[in-house]
């Protein structure tokens, strides 16, 4: 939860009706929110102990919350899901019963998105397509971070520590036995998104950076088709130059260079993500740092 104040209770009580014949716990991640969330969640949790609460110390982004939530999770198998209420938490004993028949991980994949604008929307039909061209995984186009995880998926997940993290592409490297299952996503239950589109870029690019090379293999041929077309330029300009209908002038020689250059910098801007994506693994600083856990008094606090 970030700024989730309203959705709160109906959130929690919900999530405890869909799955009161189940042994269960809910943890709930609080990424810093600033609005009420917190004392919410701990006037819940105080009458709940079912209810655990990970307060972190700060904002630490969607992704590291969802591992601040995995890390905390003791159950023989563990689901995601969001608290904006659009991913509804009934349809959690629908993926139990999937993880009983067999499978490891059962991802829930939207059918439909109401509320969300036609950019969107387009922008990230256009994403998947591009992210199943190039990466060396397979992931579930219209799949979101609400999905089950076995106890062994989550344990091979936890071992991932990366910086730069794009849960849905890790949960399908990590294999075992996958499978789906369709649901019509709802509208928010109250508030405003917290994905905006600087933050979906974000996501996109650590998606392809992570699990492709393509950027890099880009660069380098765009490289070498540069470089094969001055080659092929030179006989030209000795042929004009013979012919005598040579024109010495400065704007093939700006065109070159401002062409040539522009490719150069993009090569060094592509170089330059990987290499700041191997710079923070170099720096190995926790993913996030834990301010308070409520309801879980053997639990470590950072």
């Amino acid at each position: 939860m970030y700024d989730e104040a309203q959705s709160v209770r109906p959130f929690v009580e919900r999530v405890f009706a869909a799955l009161a014949d189940e042994d269960v716990e809910l943890i709930v991640v609080d990424d810093g929110s600033v609005d009420g969330t917190a004392q919410a969640l701990a006037e819940l949790a105080a009458q709940e102990p079912r209810l655990v609460v990970v307060e972190l110390s700060r904002n630490f982004g969607h992704q590291a919350a969802i591992t601040a939530g995995l890390d905390h999770a003791r159950g023989a198998v563990a689901v995601t899901i969001d608290a904006d209420l659009q991913d509804p938490p009934e349809l959690i004993p629908v993926l139990l019963t999937h993880w009983r028949a067999g499978a490891d991980v059962v991802s829930a994949v939207r059918t439909s998105r109401p509320g969300e604008t036609r950019f969107k929307l387009r922008t990230a039909d256009a994403f998947y397509r591009v992210l199943s061209r190039v990466a060396d995984i397979e992931v579930q186009q219209n799949a979101g971070d609400f999905r089950l995880l076995d106890r062994r998926a989550l344990d091979g997940l936890r071992a991932m520590r990366e910086s730069n993290r794009y849960l849905r592409g890790m949960t399908s490297w990590v294999g075992y036995v996958q499978t789906t299952v369709p649901y019509e996503r709802s509208p928010r239950h109250a508030g405003e998104t917290k994905y905006p589109l600087r933050k979906m870029v974000r996501l996109g690019l650590d998606a392809i950076v992570s699990f492709s090379h393509a950027p890099l293999q880009v660069a380098t041929i765009v490289g070498f088709v540069s470089a094969l077309l001055a080659f092929l330029a030179i006989p030209v300009a000795v042929g004009f130059r013979i012919a005598g209908q040579f024109v010495p002038g400065v704007t093939t020689t700006v065109i070159a260079v401002l062409l040539l250059g522009g490719i150069q910098l993009m090569a060094i801007g592509v170089i330059g993500e990987y290499v700041g994506r191997i710079y923070d693994e170099v720096k190995q600083r926790p993913l996030y740092l834990v301010g308070r856990v409520r309801n879980r008094p053997d639990a470590e606090e950072d």
